[in-house]
């Protein structure tokens, strides 16, 4: 009972958090005096998450299996990965941390590196799955990129000690109202960006999108921090990094602006029940649409495996995303599904 009154307290932190009422700059349409609103707004989640809690509380979800989740880890090639500054390479290290390797450099999404996302270092939101990669097995990383300020995607360990690593802090690229937090934590090598702004960096290009979400890291911030989506791009390649979305017409709008995307890193798993979820998370077939509507060459499936966040199997979004794909006649070698750890050579 205590367990679940404290998880009850954590999600509820995360997922309800009154407006704060000081003043915001009201010069674009997704700004108001209270924070940051999406631009196609779908659905209010703050009623809704009580009912979503009570079903939880009373069906006893979500439910883990006796013998836990088992998925594949593979031990990517570490000293390959460091030396390597000609191929273009992904690999995917776990939930929504990839590391890309465009133009020489090397690019973080959404780290996180530690045991647990949570604001409780001690308890609750465990990993399922082992971590592929380790910070000693990381090269230098140039820059990283944060969606959101949820706690599966922006980790403060995780953070910290990218910042404090031998050779130097990463340039952190950082949605509207982050710049704060980080340096707060000592971090001052981070360019804080609004939707559709651009910064050249390293030979790279990183532009910041809209996408359908909110966030919050407490009672009291909630869309007081801006979130997104992140467009990067290099001679001959380009990518997009979705953080957590839902689906929505910003897709098209990306493409139309941007043009089409080499290959996206999007959402497949967190997505149930859908009366709630649908709003901000993406399910399996919607990640398939975001893919044609992205007009990508090549999508990864990310966001699944990793934690459990929601009332969906762990290890249905991969099953789902199989059958998505058939029903919308994308050959499955154009929506990649990764190993925790795999790394691929990008064309």
């Amino acid at each position: 009972m205590l367990a679940r009154l404290l998880t009850f307290i954590l999600l509820l932190s995360i997922m309800t958090g009154c407006q704060s009422r000081a003043a915001m700059p009201t010069d674009q349409t997704h700004h108001t005096a209270d924070g940051f609103r999406n631009l196609y707004p779908g659905g209010e989640f703050r009623g809704s998450f009580w009912k979503w809690q009570w079903e939880r509380w009373r069906d006893g979800l979500p439910r883990v299996p006796a013998g836990g989740y088992h998925f594949e880890v593979r031990r990517p090639d570490v000293a390959w990965l460091q030396a390597n500054r000609d191929d273009p390479t992904i690999t995917w290290i776990g939930h929504a941390l990839f590391l890309l390797q465009l133009g020489g450099r090397n690019v973080l999404t959404d780290p996180h590196l530690t045991a647990r996302a949570s604001p409780l270092p001690f308890a609750f939101v465990n990993r399922v799955t082992p971590l592929a990669l380790n910070f000693a097995d990381l090269a230098r990383i140039d820059a990283v990129v944060i969606s959101h300020n949820h706690y599966d995607h922006l980790d403060v360990g995780t953070v910290r000690q990218l910042a404090r690593r031998a050779g130097g802090s990463p340039r952190f690229f950082v949605p509207l109202g982050l710049k704060r937090w980080f340096e707060n934590e000592g971090i001052t090598d981070v360019a804080e960006m609004d939707w559709w702004e651009s910064l050249q960096f390293g030979g790279l290009r990183f532009t910041f999108t809209p996408v359908q979400h909110w966030s919050a890291r407490g009672l009291f911030d909630r869309n007081r921090s801006l979130w997104g989506g992140w467009r990067i791009d290099t001679a001959g390649c380009s990518a997009f990094f979705a953080g957590d979305t839902g689906y929505s017409p910003d897709f098209a709008e990306i493409r139309r602006r941007l043009g089409p995307v080499d290959l996206a890193m999007l959402p497949i798993g967190a997505y149930e029940p859908r009366w709630f979820m649908k709003v901000m998370h993406v399910n399996p077939e919607e990640a398939v649409r975001i893919h044609q509507a992205l007009g990508a060459r090549h999508s990864v499936a990310m966001h699944w495996g990793t934690f459990v966040l929601t009332d969906e199997p762990l290890d249905e979004p991969p099953k789902r995303l199989a059958s998505a794909l058939q029903a919308a006649g994308v050959d499955a070698e154009r929506f990649w599904l990764f190993r925790h750890g795999e790394t691929r050579r990008l064309p």
